[in-house]
């Protein structure tokens, strides 16, 4: 779409010196999401991969599942006043006779660039809509030289962060560690949807013998969108949120924070860390 970034003027101050140059800025735009033509929801969002954003939205939300629910995805023309078309208004259309879960009658969202899905519902929710448990999965193993490797894969591949130096990014790997793909977004959650969006595009999913690295926090919303998706492993650069874990820990899911050069906490799901010598209880 070459709306990815843009263009803003800005007054450097370096060392006392003072200059007025333009300066490239990631782009934020609203992205609303129907369903069957019905409003579903608001996303504030990075454009580029708006379809696959709004297919693995729809994952988490236990609407798709595979390639065959999804019949197709379109922008909606006439999304303004004069008719004109903004490329922020999506359709999704479900394949008749999927089953779609009572989503627009409990809330319509709007969900902000951080906040992921707001007033998701409980724990057990999540476990008991999860598609594929991933309890059920068959066994994957990494080690921590392999996890430890993964952030500065992650980084080098974020090409619009270089110019801009704002943007989440999202990346699966398998579990041998071969990147497979990466996603940027200004919400970390978007680029988790992009990724699980084109995997069920492309009739991957479940993707149970992968490992999602996320270049921040690993919030609730992140740890389900796995769950959802089937990925039986979640790193994170930073810290997990203590929901994160509890759901990480009632589904199996494989939850590792802070994962800093050779460091990282295994909160959840250490069966999958291949571990050279036993933890030490301090």
């Amino acid at each position: 779409m070459g709306r990815v970034t843009e263009r803003r003027k800005v007054i450097r101050v370096r060392d006392g010196a003072v200059s007025a140059r333009p300066d490239t800025l990631v782009a934020e735009e609203p992205l609303e999401i129907r369903l069957n033509g019905k409003p579903l929801a608001i996303t504030m969002r990075t454009p580029g991969d708006d379809f696959a954003l709004a297919a693995g939205f729809l994952v988490s939300e236990g609407v798709l599942a595979e390639q065959g629910d999804l019949q197709n995805i379109v922008y909606c023309a006439g999304a303004t006043v004069d008719g004109s078309n903004t490329y922020n208004v999506v359709d999704v259309r479900t394949t008749p006779g999927v089953r779609i879960p009572d989503i627009t009658l409990e809330r319509n969202v709007y969900t902000t660039s951080s906040c992921g899905l707001c007033g998701k519902a409980s724990l057990d929710a999540v476990r008991t809509t999860a598609r594929w448990p991933i309890a059920d999965t068959p066994p994957v193993s990494v080690t921590p030289e392999l996890l430890a490797d993964l952030p500065d894969r992650l980084r080098a591949s974020q090409r619009v962060f270089d110019r801009t130096g704002g943007l989440h990014a999202a990346a699966l790997f398998t579990e041998d560690g071969e990147l497979v793909d990466v996603r940027e977004d200004v919400g970390r959650h978007n680029a988790v949807d992009k990724l699980v969006g084109r995997a069920l595009q492309h009739g991957n999913l479940p993707l149970s013998r992968s490992v999602l690295l996320v270049s921040g926090r690993a919030s609730f919303e992140l740890a389900q969108k796995a769950v959802m998706a089937g990925i039986p492993v979640l790193a994170a650069v930073s810290a997990p949120s203590s929901l994160a874990v509890d759901l990480a820990a009632e589904t199996g899911l494989t939850l590792v924070g802070f994962l800093r050069g050779s460091s990282m906490n295994v909160y959840a799901g250490g069966d999958r860390v291949a571990l050279r010598a036993p933890a030490v209880q301090g």
